[in-house]
């Protein structure tokens, strides 16, 4: 930084906040630390007995920490979203409707492995809702070297390293297996927690089937559901290890390219998906879902409502983070469940 005279100060950027004390009115800071002065701002700076000012010197390479934000915030910038102004260095991204939030992990690390550059974002791969905050962008100095700013862009490459995808699918088929509710020895209480799960994300329940254990009764009905208008169908039960319960297999069976059957998850270990040629999610949901506040299939929802295609380390990487407390209250998502 440099003394300079005030009256030559434009262009230049301030070192400290600047405090202006109006008798009986007001005392605060009036002038921002890396605020750009400009012509409009010498009267007042020197009303405020300001003939010089500590400054930054802008030399040919450097950029002011908004400008800078401005880059970065543009790497980040995706579809759905909202910035706000650039404010002492930062801008904001917030949800402009509700989504799933992703995050390409391994670029954003690529750039926030360059010194003095960061961006800080909520965990991705969640539910948001319009308004959520979604990062912060900023670099640490006041100003910095252009070259920085060049490496980060070269390390994010040509898309967004942020994106926030719409739900997609809006009709869902049940497929409550076993022959206790098959021949009413108990209520079925599975299926409507299915639906009020489904819910938030838009898609209704429009097709339901009831079907004992039996391996092809349980073909037949999933042939017959995916004959049906329903963008994703889920089968509640059956989902153990056990001799009769027959739902992965018959999943299997049924012309659906499994994912996973099985995930490093508490509650949830043995969830399954699948996928038919058309594209369309088949789940098995196993008995967790039904009692437990939070289980792999409130991880993997969101993503799956918005059309996004999973694959086995999706369900991997969920093992550092995968297991519930049982906190009572639960918090859920607010906590660090699949964090």
């Amino acid at each position: 930084m440099k003394l300079i005279e005030t009256q030559k100060a434009v262009g230049h950027v301030l070192c400290h906040d600047m405090t202006q004390i109006i008798p009986g009115v007001s005392k605060g800071p009036r002038f921002r630390k890396g605020h750009v002065v400009t012509e409009e701002d010498i009267p007042v700076l020197l009303s405020m007995g300001k003939e010089n000012l500590y400054v930054w010197e802008m030399e040919p390479g450097m950029l002011h920490e908004n400008d800078a934000a401005e880059r970065l915030c543009a790497l980040c910038l995706g579809d759905n979203m909202e910035r706000s102004e650039a404010k002492e260095g930062k801008i904001e991204l917030t949800a402009a409707q509700d989504g799933v939030f992703l995050v390409d992990t391994q670029r954003l690390n690529a750039v926030n492995s360059i010194d003095d550059i960061m961006i800080a974002t909520r965990r991705g791969g969640g539910a948001v809702h319009k308004g959520d905050k979604l990062c912060g962008t900023r670099v640490i100095p006041l100003v910095i070297p252009e070259e920085k700013l060049q490496k980060a862009e070269e390390a994010a490459g040509d898309t967004p390293l942020l994106s926030l995808l719409p739900y997609k699918l809006k009709k869902a088929g049940v497929i409550t297996t076993g022959s206790e509710v098959a021949k009413g020895r108990i209520e079925d209480r599975f299926t409507p927690v299915i639906e009020q799960k489904l819910a938030p994300f838009g898609i209704t329940m429009t097709e339901h089937m009831v079907v004992d254990d039996e391996m092809d009764h349980l073909l037949e009905a999933l042939a017959e559901m995916q004959k049906k208008d329903v963008d994703i169908i889920l089968c509640t039960g059956g989902m153990s290890v056990d001799p009769d319960d027959n739902t992965p297999g018959a999943i299997r069976r049924s012309g659906a390219q499994i994912i996973t059957y099985g995930a490093p998850v508490l509650p949830g270990a043995m969830f399954l998906l699948g996928y038919y040629e058309d594209g369309r999610p088949v789940l098995g949901l196993p008995g967790c879902v039904m009692y437990a506040a939070a289980t792999i299939f409130d991880l993997v929802l969101p993503r799956i409502a918005a059309g996004v295609r999973l694959c086995k380390q999706d369900f991997v990487v969920l093992g550092e983070g995968g297991l519930c407390l049982g906190c009572k209250p639960c918090t859920y998502p607010h906590c660090n469940f699949g964090r």
